[in-house]
């Protein structure tokens, strides 16, 4: 259990590592129960991937699946107080080679090509603000700039209400469930 302003990490090379959150307005850490069911999900598809947390916020699924065994990540975020929190602790934890930190808006990143980080990502942690209609457009953009690699898995963290109405073609949703006012989904992306 995550002690107030801290979050942990479960499993993998730094498991029961406490991670703090930085005092940023807004930010809503993964329970611990969800993050254990998202990566007993991931499990399998987890070892080498490219990993792109578009609202990485406290950093914890990103380096969650470091942790597990993932290949690399790249972290966005548009607050720079969140961006170099994230920095301090890919240093601290040794793992700066295998993360990259971006201060940029997620949506407008997307469109404008990623400054030169190249697409085929393997996992996408999209857990953004609730209620301001980012799920769909961040899927969308993901989709139709091409950036995930064939198959590819994006993890979708939202409000407990928002059902993926019109999901873009060569998506579709795998597993879903509810934890009170939080709904998450896992999607598969690359299918015929």
């Amino acid at each position: 259990m995550a002690r107030s302003g801290q979050v942990r990490i479960i499993a993998g090379r730094w498991r029961g590592r406490r991670i703090p959150v930085p005092p940023v307005p807004g930010l809503r850490p993964s329970p611990d129960r969800v993050r254990e069911t998202l990566f007993n999900w991931l499990q399998p598809h987890l070892p080498g991937a490219r990993c792109l947390d578009l609202f990485a916020g406290t950093g914890v699924l990103g380096l969650e699946a470091l942790s597990r065994g993932a290949g690399g990540l790249v972290a966005l975020d548009r607050h720079p107080r969140v961006v170099a929190h994230l920095r301090g602790l890919a240093d601290q934890l040794d793992a700066a080679g295998l993360v990259r930190v971006i201060c940029a808006d997620a949506c407008r990143w997307l469109q404008a090509g990623g400054g030169g980080i190249r697409p085929g990502f393997d996992l996408v942690f999209l857990d953004p603000p609730f209620r301001r209609g980012l799920v769909d457009r961040c899927l969308r953009r993901l989709v139709a700039d091409d950036w995930l690699a064939r198959p590819a898995w994006i993890y979708v963290e939202a409000e407990r209400a928002w059902q993926p109405a019109a999901l873009p073609p060569g998506l579709r949703v795998v597993r879903s469930r509810a934890a009170g006012q939080l709904g998450y989904h896992l999607l598969q992306a690359g299918i015929p």
